[in-house]
């Protein structure tokens, strides 16, 4: 099953994420089929660069979002 999720990523004390497709069954640093975006949670939340279409296809072709994910959209989605 495919999730949509966040991939922590940067130094300790100052994390960033990418939006990603990954395998549930995986752990979050394995390789993903797809990397839709990314969000830095120690700059503005408008700052976040997330490909809201390719997130809406894979939605559409099965994958589940993550509760993180999820308010990342629907705020991308509110000031879009």
């Amino acid at each position: 099953m495919l999730k949509i999720r966040l991939r922590r990523m940067g130094n300790r004390n100052r994390p960033f994420y990418r939006v990603v497709v990954s395998d549930s069954r995986r752990v979050p640093t394995a390789n993903a089929v797809e990397e839709i975006g990314h969000y830095d949670p120690h700059a503005e939340l408008s700052d976040a660069k997330i490909d809201v279409e390719r997130a809406d296809h894979w939605i559409a072709n099965g994958a589940k979002v993550s509760p993180a994910v999820a308010k990342l959209l629907d705020h991308h989605r509110q000031s879009a």
